[in-house]
């Protein structure tokens, strides 16, 4: 009776799902540069996030290499932490995931975006252009040779939100969606010239990679500095 249990739990349409989508997980970009187990991403919406996020770009046309979470000294005794870095022929692609429901609002010169969920509710968080800004800016600061015009900063939203009244004027800042990403990639890579060899991306990926192999105390701090800083 017991085997029989098993049997129908392990062939039901639910636990194929499940294996299907860790079977996927597992041969993912995301799960190769995070190490993060499949249950830990499922249970985290900004995991989840940055997974579907690198899935898409692991679609992108051209030679690219990807990381993710890199934390790097800032030079300020902190340390900055970019949610993922696309090093593609075209450029080094900055960006920052938001894995938010509801409206958002917000304009490239403020200092706070808003998040409006259906009941009203309110919540403000750091205008994420200026966020990763300052991500650029310390990257810049680990790869001296690369000049600032090959930087593009990508602000990319969840499907589940709504971005209301969103405006920037910056050209190397692009703010949607994450189902659009494929969409915006091809414009921006489309007028975008070679700027990168295979090797220098590679050399690229060399580079950044120990700021994303960081132990768990220096992650730890680096929330720690995160809360202190907005209380």
């Amino acid at each position: 009776m017991e085997a029989i249990f098993i049997f129908l739990l392990l062939s039901s349409p639910a636990w194929i799902v499940f294996v299907v989508k860790y079977q996927r997980y597992s041969k993912s970009t995301y799960s190769k540069e995070t190490k993060n187990s499949f249950l830990k991403v499922l249970r985290d919406k900004g995991l989840q996030g940055e997974y579907y996020t690198v899935q898409k770009l692991d679609k992108i046309s051209g030679y690219h290499k990807t990381l993710v979470n890199c934390y790097i000294p800032n030079g300020k005794g902190g340390m900055s932490e970019t949610d993922i870095v696309f090093i593609h022929e075209t450029g080094i692609y900055v960006i920052e995931s938001k894995n938010y429901s509801g409206w958002i609002f917000g304009k490239e010169e403020d200092r706070n975006w808003c998040q409006m969920f259906p009941n009203k509710r309110k919540e403000f968080f750091y205008n994420p252009i200026k966020q990763n800004q300052t991500h650029i800016k310390v990257l810049q600061s680990q790869l001296t040779s690369i000049p600032a015009s090959y930087f593009k900063s990508l602000i990319v939203f969840s499907e589940r939100c709504e971005l209301k009244k969103v405006s920037f004027d910056t050209t190397s800042v692009e703010v949607f969606k994450r189902n659009k990403i494929g969409k915006v990639m091809k414009q921006v890579i489309q007028k975008s010239p070679k700027v990168f060899t295979q090797e220098e991306i590679n050399h690229t990926y060399s580079t950044l990679k120990p700021y994303s192999e960081v132990s768990e105390k220096v992650k730890q701090n680096h929330v720690k500095q995160i809360k202190k800083y907005k209380s």
